[in-house]
């Protein structure tokens, strides 16, 4: 009797984990929720399950999150992320001086509906790139650090433009090499340079990059 009630609540546990991970990709896809964290929470009270100790993890969400894109938006997520990776692409060529990387679910292809293009800079001081910046005309502001530690920027802009909007991830030049993990995941953070983004972005090129990162 009591493996089966072990065994009914396992089950009871894995069914709502996967309805966690469902309805938080959904908030992400079409709501423009960018925090893992945030959408299972958001989901889990709607579900009736806010103390639920069946969240899933954020690799179980991201992979939900593109099966329901796959599903529902292909064909605006395809149209959505070429404006980005284009948009992005240009401000890189103008920012060339302090070696940017694309990041995050534009590289990756899973990019919700809102979702902004986050880039990599590396500078000596993060004030080098707000004065680059100033002295382009190009209007910015500070964004929210989301996480702390050794490998957190020093700061991090939010650049908007008419067709997208950027976050500016400013880390000290030392960090370049550091092969940083994604925060949401875990997993070793893709990132694409000016001439693999440019490559990406040929009629050839696939739709998004391998499993390896992209220098």
């Amino acid at each position: 009797m009591r493996n089966a009630r072990h065994t009914r609540a396992h089950h009871h546990a894995s069914a709502m984990r996967r309805d966690i991970a469902s309805l938080a990709a959904r908030l992400m896809a079409e709501d423009g929720i960018d925090n893992f964290g945030l959408a299972k929470r958001k989901a889990a009270r709607q579900l009736g399950a806010p103390d639920s100790e069946a969240l899933p993890t954020n690799q179980e969400v991201e992979d939900a999150l593109r099966a329901y894109q796959a599903l529902y938006q292909e064909d605006e997520l395809r149209e959505r992320l070429s404006v980005l990776r284009h948009e992005a692409l240009q401000l890189m060529r103008e920012l060339s001086h302090f070696n940017p990387y694309l990041t995050g679910p534009v590289l990756t292809g899973s990019a919700g509906r809102y979702a902004a293009a986050e880039i990599d800079l590396f500078a000596d001081s993060a004030k080098d790139v707000e004065i680059f910046l100033l002295d382009r005309g190009i209007d910015f502001e500070h964004a929210d650090l989301v996480r702390n530690g050794p490998d957190a920027p020093e700061t991090r802009l939010r650049v908007d433009s008419d067709e997208a909007s950027f976050v500016l991830s400013v880390y000290p030049h030392i960090m370049e090499r550091a092969r940083r993990r994604n925060p949401h995941t875990g997993q070793v953070g893709q990132r694409a340079g000016i001439e693999a983004l440019a490559a990406m972005l040929t009629p050839s090129a696939p739709a998004a990059p391998a499993h390896k990162p992209a220098e």
